[in-house]
């Protein structure tokens, strides 16, 4: 998949779990997605060394936080292992769901500093860039896009470009640029068949919505708060450049997407774009391995960029930590499977299998940037993203954004003001009821 050099396979001495417990069966605990597939293919090697026996339980993403955050919040014993979310980690912290690792990370010389620092703060702290650590950085990811190459380079399409705006097609260097290239392609006619801009987050009922409207608030400048953990978001969340922003995604819905995308996410904007509807689409890095090597849409008809900057750089995380869950009875065996996963060579040969490694061996060795035709562009987006609150009442916090973006940008309710000034009602009425405000 891709064209690494880390494709050797690991080369470990299984000496190295010499004095272990007996074996034991572990349960690994993730979303049901391309990495997670790569991650049981990985795993075999920590079998063979290890003589614990790997299982997995992997949920659709659409129903991957309530099924995990119930599991969690009951006490249950389901998962010895979990890859959560990067927004969980101050409610596994707070709540006891997660056992503390700084202890194991110095017995075992494990140092947080050979990971790259944008997700040991967002995979591992809490509180947030304190040196108390609950995960290990486990899959490094931000929202991205990539393009239909193909059409890009097709002459006739390239002069009706220029004759229209005057500049030759490319990849767009704003949020701005980005809109006139998706508006430029939308209704086109291109080999007989009619096609639209691109695809765009819009789905409703998990997080959709909220991971989309953030690729445009975050190169606008938007803020959560004024001042870091004073949660004084009056002027911050509905700053004039955060209701632009709004605006704009809003715009970009509604006058350069396919025709009733109302509900869409990160299957939708695959299939769209394998389906030649879409010039464009978002989606996560995660997902650029498969869709390079896809037979029909990937290899010389694709291509991959950066979320444009508008004010600043910014790109909306993605991405999760491995943590222990603190209701496994195979405590040990799992700490285990975190010690081997840390090591640079089983790091390495995890972005070779299709998994973003956040290890600086693997991040910045010379050939990494070459290793994959969008492996730049992660180093890129990594440097500059920002993430949704990770308070432990983030799925409230979630849920009121939900609400608040579909209604605007979707259902066209009320101005984007409005969204954003009810918005912070709802968010101060949960810190309030947290007893952060």
């Amino acid at each position: 998949m891709k064209t690494s050099k880390f494709l050797a396979a690991t080369a470990l001495s299984a000496t190295a779990f010499a004095g272990m417990a007996q074996a034991e069966d572990l349960t690994l605990c993730w979303a049901a997605w391309d990495p997670a597939n790569a991650l049981v293919e990985l795993s075999k090697d920590f079998e063979a060394q290890s003589g614990h026996k790997m299982n997995f339980e992997f949920v659709p993403w659409p129903n991957f936080a309530d099924r995990m955050l119930n599991e969690l919040n009951s006490g249950g014993k389901l998962c010895d292992l979990l890859i959560g979310d990067s927004q969980w980690i101050g409610g596994g912290a707070e709540n006891g769901h997660y056992v503390k690792l700084n202890d194991f990370f110095d017995k075992e010389g494990i140092s947080m500093d050979d990971f790259a620092p944008a997700t040991v703060y967002a995979y591992s702290t809490w509180p947030k860039g304190e040196p108390n650590y609950y995960a290990l950085p486990a899959m490094g990811d931000a929202n991205g896009w990539f393009y239909r190459k193909d059409w890009f380079a097709r002459d006739d399409i390239k002069a009706a470009f220029k004759e229209k705006h005057g500049r030759d097609l490319a990849e767009p260097k704003t949020q701005k640029e980005l809109l006139e290239i998706a508006q430029f392609f939308q209704g086109r006619e291109i080999d007989g068949k009619t096609v639209y801009g691109a695809a765009i987050f819009t789905e409703r009922g998990s997080e959709g919505i909220t991971m989309g409207v953030t690729g445009a608030l975050y190169p606008w400048g938007f803020k959560y708060e004024n001042t870091p953990g004073k949660y004084d978001m009056e002027g911050a969340v509905n700053s004039p450049q955060a209701v632009e922003a709004l605006e704009f995604y809003k715009e970009f819905y509604k006058t350069a997407t396919p025709p009733g995308y109302t509900n869409s996410y990160m299957g939708e904007s695959l299939d769209a774009f394998k389906s030649g509807q879409v010039a464009m689409a978002m989606n996560w890095f995660a997902f650029f391995p498969g869709l390079y090597a896809d037979p029909n849409t990937g290899g010389d008809k694709i291509d991959f960029f950066v979320n444009p900057p508008q004010n600043n750089p910014g790109s909306t995380l993605g991405g999760q930590g491995i943590s222990v869950v603190s209701y496994s009875d195979h405590k040990d065996a799992a700490l285990e499977y975190i010690k081997w996963f840390a090591q640079p060579d089983v790091q390495k040969k995890w972005w070779s299998l299709g998994g973003y490694s956040c290890h600086n061996a693997v991040l910045n060795d010379p050939g990494f940037k070459d290793s994959a035709p969008f492996a730049g562009d992660f180093l890129e987006a990594m440097a500059n993203v920002q993430d949704f609150w990770q308070e432990p009442a983030y799925a409230e916090l979630l849920l009121a954004m939900q609400k608040r973006m579909h209604d605007y940008v979707v259902a066209d309710q009320g101005t984007a003001k409005e969204a954003l000034d009810a918005l912070i009602k709802d968010w101060t009425e949960v810190f309030e009821d947290e007893g952060k405000l």
